[in-house]
């Protein structure tokens, strides 16, 4: 007689405890054993093109999704007509300094593309080169076929990926190139289940580019991720501010609007990045300057302790440039905000 299914599921859930005792800790992959674990529902075209358009600045970023998003959408109906689609690739360089949003952006295409139906699952793996180079002949493959495996049906996104490709990296013999190769020959093999996305600064991106004949041909669009302007850095700002329930005066807007407005600017600066460990500083900066005003912490109200002035930030600012580390978690407190 067949086993019913809630019998299987009784079973399984007692391998699953049997396996996480045997090695300790948690183990949440254990979990996907669970043939009633429902995977999150997927999210409109519609729902993810307004979380586009809600992102800070981005503006040239943001036209070129909507024009690779309607570019699919046409070719998917000539499709379904009975005509013929036009064979681009659709795996994407994006170029820009950190904390430009590549990583967001990233994530919503690939969700986008689970919406359109050109992938299954629509999830984004980020790997860098650690992810996928190995120190011993023979496990750079391994990895690199692990990394690809875990990303079938949905994004591999490849964080500074011109360190594949860095000559000299490190002592001994550099095994990037055999990530490159196997790369390539994956993209090929899973053409149709896989998108890849390689992220850096432009001017590496372009020697990695260079650096194996079948990388430009695989990587035929290029989106340019530009710095934020101050006033976009400063409604980031304002946006952690928000999702943590903290309010900026205006004395705070205008530091902020200095801050920005000083800062070294070209390849490597910050931007978004910037903005947070500057806001982190500055909740530091305020519980000090809340904690030595006489009255004690418990007798602040809501509002005091909501607050955050220009010397706050003032404060954080001189942190930051003397090189200050933040001492803050570094677990998620709000989330992403561009």
């Amino acid at each position: 007689m067949p086993i019913q299914l809630d019998e299987l599921a009784r079973q399984l859930q007692v391998l699953r405890d049997q396996v996480r005792q045997a090695v300790g800790g948690d183990a949440e992959w254990l979990d996907r054993l669970d043939p009633r674990r429902a995977g999150p529902e997927p999210r409109s075209l519609e729902e993810l093109q307004a979380e586009l358009d809600s992102l800070v600045g981005l503006e040239s970023v943001k036209e070129q999704v909507r024009a690779l998003v309607a570019f699919l959408e046409v070719q998917g109906e000539r499709l379904r007509h009975g005509l013929p689609e036009v064979a681009t690739s659709q795996h994407l360089v994006f170029l820009g300094n950190p904390g430009t949003g590549k990583t967001t952006i990233a994530r919503l295409l690939a969700q986008m593309y689970r919406a359109m139906g050109l992938l299954r699952k629509g999830h984004l793996v980020e790997v860098d080169r650690a992810g996928l180079v190995g120190e011993y002949v023979g496990m750079t493959a391994l990895k690199t076929d692990r990394a690809i495996r875990r990303a079938l049906d949905g994004v591999l996104f490849i964080d500074e990926a011109y360190a594949l490709a860095r000559s000299g990296h490190g002592a001994g013999v550099d095994f990037g190139q055999e990530a490159i190769e196997t790369l390539l020959k994956r993209m090929e093999d899973h053409r149709h289940r896989l998108v890849v996305i390689v992220a850096g600064y432009p001017r590496l991106m372009s020697a990695f580019l260079d650096s194996n004949p079948g990388l430009r041909s695989r990587f035929s669009r290029e989106l340019v991720f530009p710095d934020y302007a101050s006033e976009e850095l400063i409604a980031i700002t304002g946006r952690f501010s928000e999702q943590n329930e903290y309010r900026l005066t205006e004395d705070a807007r205008d530091e902020l609007d200095r801050i920005f407005g000083q800062a070294q600017r070209g390849e490597g600066f910050g931007n978004a990045r910037y903005a947070r460990t500057i806001f982190e500083q500055a909740l530091n900066a305020q519980a000090l300057r809340l904690a030595g005003a006489g009255v004690g912490v418990e007798g602040l109200d809501p509002e005091e302790l909501s607050r955050l002035t220009g010397e706050d930030f003032s404060a954080a600012a001189r942190a930051v440039g003397a090189g200050a580390e933040v001492p803050l978690s570094r677990r998620r407190l709000w989330r992403r905000a561009t």
